[in-house]
């Protein structure tokens, strides 16, 4: 039953393989794999029979399809009939207006043709026109090129030929005028440039023979000009000290300057302009300027030659005139002609004229033994400089050249000067002058010495030795010598020499020997402390040297009020003064270490505390008692508190150092309190300078016992009865704040409570240590742990 059903199903085309096999047909599969497996099954009939059913019912889909679409293919066939035959309507129609249009248009296109061929024939008139136009112009113009080369006139000859190249050059339309152009107009070109270029030689040759009647003209205004402006300021002079007397009226009038046609310099530059221009038209303006400039220098080198067979005090004026001459034309040039000269060619030019002029001079100088000559070279190198100063040029050096007359010249005067002030402080005895009334006039009020107003009663003590006076007055006839050096041959302005000259005297010569005396090895405390006083006053009478000076220079005293008109030497001899300070500070402290070496004979092991000050503090006190007095009569109060600071501090480390070496291996408690009392004794001394000098209303919160702060927090220390105490930072801060720990570490080892004795041992076997001492080992013991 089972087997004739199976056959049913498969007649009827509905087995689970016929399915599949449509719906892997349906989907576009690949039916390889089923294929194969139904060989390697051994059963491909039964696939062959699967794939005619599939065929099969595809066969019968398609026709009921067909069926389905029938009518609408024949509805389709009839409309498509319809359309071909208006198609072939449109056709028929087409062809009988194209027929009438050709007929039409033959005759419109042999016209067409005949208008084209007008066209062409005007076109070619039209260019032939042009073209003969454009050579008429290229040819006049080059007529009236020859025309100007012939009359000599070359810028409008190159303004034509310039015009032929920017316009005509590349656009000429026949070949051979095109041609012949391109062959002449470098020809031309070159003809002017010979042309120019010998004019211009011309010109240099002239103008380097004109160069010193220019000089000497302008040389000569600026002579003029300085004789009017002495003349004017020694009027003014005149009229000032009248009017300071009150002598006579005064007519003020306005002195108005006529300027005369003959003090213009008049330079002729039209053939340089001219050239210049031209060789710009031609296009080669580096190259013409490379020329002027190369040819020019030729021409300054050879002036700057000085002649060899000729004296030069007789051919100074020439030389100097000549070079002046040169360069007012250079500086006419750069203002007027363009970029033909840049300033740095210029420059150029005047750095090679101020080196050889600076050189010349120099040597001329030199070698000149007359004073006269030396001066009537200066003059006139002094109104060459004036001269080229009106044009901008630099003539520092050159005029520094000539300064080496007057360098000569005070040299000498300072060599002089140097010995007199070099016996003036060796003849000092460094003691206060002591000055009658008649005396005093002459050696304090008229070099402003007075520290008051007030006049002194007499005899005056002065706080100064002879030598200030002294040096003085050498300063004075210096001041006087040096003015009546540099007023000589009519300068006007010349304070700033007299202060660059009065400077160096008073800091190369003053202060150079009152250094090698400060530094002197026979120079004792008195003696250094006199000087440093000396110094001050000779630091306050500058002021007095620079109004002499100003006032014979004919300075108003408003002008050396400025700050900038200050000598340097009051900041050099001020800073001496403090070397001075610091000097007599190391003499003050070397006399220290003389009387404190006393202590060498000091028992540091003693075995009773002394009851009276030591030897050695005696000799201090009483030097320390000297020192601040002479101190106090001589030198400020701030010094003198430098000084008696310096010297406390000295003595307090002294003490320190004497504890710290090598040389002291042990001391003892006595010892300590025997340096406490002598202690206590400078310690008073200390305050009572301190208070009775004044200086504690100076110094509010410093005091001279503050210079033995380390040594007394030590004594403090060493002499407590709880030493270990300093490791609390609360109390070392409040009572020890001086003390470092590696110092006191070095003398607590060496601090012994009592000496050792034969028996000293023996007897402490027995004994307890005090607690005072077995504090101090717990100090010794932190200090080394700390350390």
């Amino acid at each position: 039953m089972n087997a004739k059903k199976s056959r049913n199903v498969t007649e009827n085309g509905e087995t689970v393989e016929d399915s599949i096999l449509m719906t892997l047909i349906g989907n576009g599969e690949d039916l390889a794999p089923m294929v194969r497996h139904s060989f390697e099954m051994g059963k491909p009939e039964t696939l062959v029979l699967q794939l005619k059913h599939v065929v099969k019912k595809k066969e019968v889909e398609i026709e009921e399809l067909c069926k389905l679409h029938y009518e609408e293919f024949i509805v389709a066939v009839d409309e498509l009939r319809g359309v071909l035959v208006d198609a072939e309507e449109l056709k028929s129609e087409l062809a009988s207006d194209n027929f009438r249009l050709q007929e039409i248009g033959s005759a419109l296109l042999l016209r067409l043709e005949d208008l084209l061929e007008s066209y062409s024939i005007k076109k070619n008139v039209t260019e032939a026109v042009k073209m003969s136009r454009m050579c008429v112009e290229v040819l006049d113009l080059c007529i009236k090129c020859n025309k100007y080369v012939a009359d000599g006139q070359f810028y409008p000859a190159l303004k034509a030929i310039h015009q032929i190249e920017e316009n005509y050059m590349k656009v000429i339309p026949v070949k051979t005028l095109k041609n012949l152009v391109e062959k002449r107009v470098p020809v031309i070109k070159n003809h002017i440039e010979k042309k120019v270029c010998g004019e211009i030689n011309e010109w240099l040759v002239h103008i380097r023979g004109t160069s010193k009647e220019i000089g000497q003209k302008a040389i000569g205004f600026a002579s003029s000009s300085r004789q009017r402006n002495e003349d004017m300021l020694a009027r003014q002079k005149k009229a000032e000290e009248e009017s300071c007397l009150g002598l006579g009226d005064f007519t003020y009038s306005l002195d108005v300057e006529e300027i005369d046609d003959n003090s213009v310099l008049k330079i002729n530059l039209m053939p340089l302009y001219r050239a210049y221009y031209i060789h710009v038209c031609l296009g080669i303006r580096d190259q013409f300027r490379e020329y002027y400039f190369k040819n020019r220098m030729l021409q300054l080198n050879s002036d700057l030659q000085v002649s060899s067979v000729q004296h030069f005090l007789s051919s100074h004026q020439t030389y100097l005139a000549q070079i002046a001459g040169y360069f007012i034309v250079e500086d006419r040039v750069l203002r007027t002609a363009g970029d033909l000269l840049s300033p740095s060619q210029v420059q150029a030019m005047w750095e090679t004229a101020v080196s050889k002029v600076t050189e010349n001079l120099e040597y001329q100088f030199s070698h000149m033994d007359t004073a006269s000559h030396l001066l009537l070279v200066k003059d006139y190198v002094t109104l060459l400089g004036a001269t080229l100063r009106q044009y901008g040029y630099d003539v520092g050096y050159i005029l520094d050249a000539s300064t080496n007359s007057r360098d000569k010249y005070h040299e000498l005067l300072l060599v002089e000067c140097r010995q007199q002030i070099k016996d003036a402080v060796n003849d000092d005895d460094c003691k206060q002058m002591v000055l009658k009334e008649s005396e005093y006039s002459t050696n304090v009020l008229c070099f402003h010495l007075q520290t008051s107003e007030i006049m002194p009663g007499f005899p005056y003590v002065a706080p100064f030795s002879s030598m200030v006076p002294d040096c003085c007055r050498i300063i004075r006839s210096f001041i006087k010598d040096s003015v009546n050096y540099l007023s000589y041959g009519g300068q006007t302005n010349f304070f700033d020499f007299a202060r660059k000259y009065l400077d160096k005297l008073l800091i190369d010569v003053l202060n150079d020997v009152i250094l090698s005396t400060i530094k002197s090895s026979n120079t004792g405390v008195s003696q250094a402390m006199q000087i440093a006083a000396n110094i001050s006053f000779l630091e306050r009478a500058c002021d007095y040297f620079l109004q002499t000076a100003a006032k014979q220079c004919g300075v108003p005293t408003r002008m050396i009020a400025r700050p900038q008109t200050t000598l340097n030497a009051k900041n050099v001899l001020k800073n001496t003064r403090e070397k001075s300070y610091v000097a007599l500070v190391n003499l003050v402290n070397h006399k220290l270490t003389e009387y404190l070496s006393l202590m060498e004979k000091v028992n540091w092991i003693i075995d009773d505390v002394a009851q009276h000050k030591s030897e050695y503090m005696n000799e201090v006190v009483m030097y320390l008692d000297t020192l601040l007095s002479t101190a106090q009569q001589v030198l400020p109060l701030d010094v003198m508190y430098k000084i008696g600071s310096g010297a406390l501090e000295h003595i307090n480390n002294c003490f320190v150092n004497t504890l710290l070496s090598d040389s002291l291996k042990r001391f003892t408690a006595n010892c300590v309190m025997g340096i406490n009392n002598d202690f206590k004794t400078l310690e008073e001394f200390a305050d009572e300078r301190f208070h009775s000098t004044g200086l504690s209303e100076i110094y509010k919160e410093g005091s001279f016992r503050g210079c033995l702060l380390e040594m007394r927090q030590l004594i403090n220390l060493l002499l407590s009865s709880q030493p270990e105490n300093f490791m609390n930072p609360v109390i070392r801060m409040r009572n020890y704040n001086s003390l470092d720990y590696k110092k006191l570490a070095i003398i607590c080892e060496k601090y012994k409570d009592s000496p050792d004795g034969l028996f000293g041992s023996l007897s402490k076997r027995g004994a307890k240590q005090s607690n005072r001492m077995k504090s101090m080992d717990v100090l010794k013991r932190r200090l080394k742990d700390f350390n």
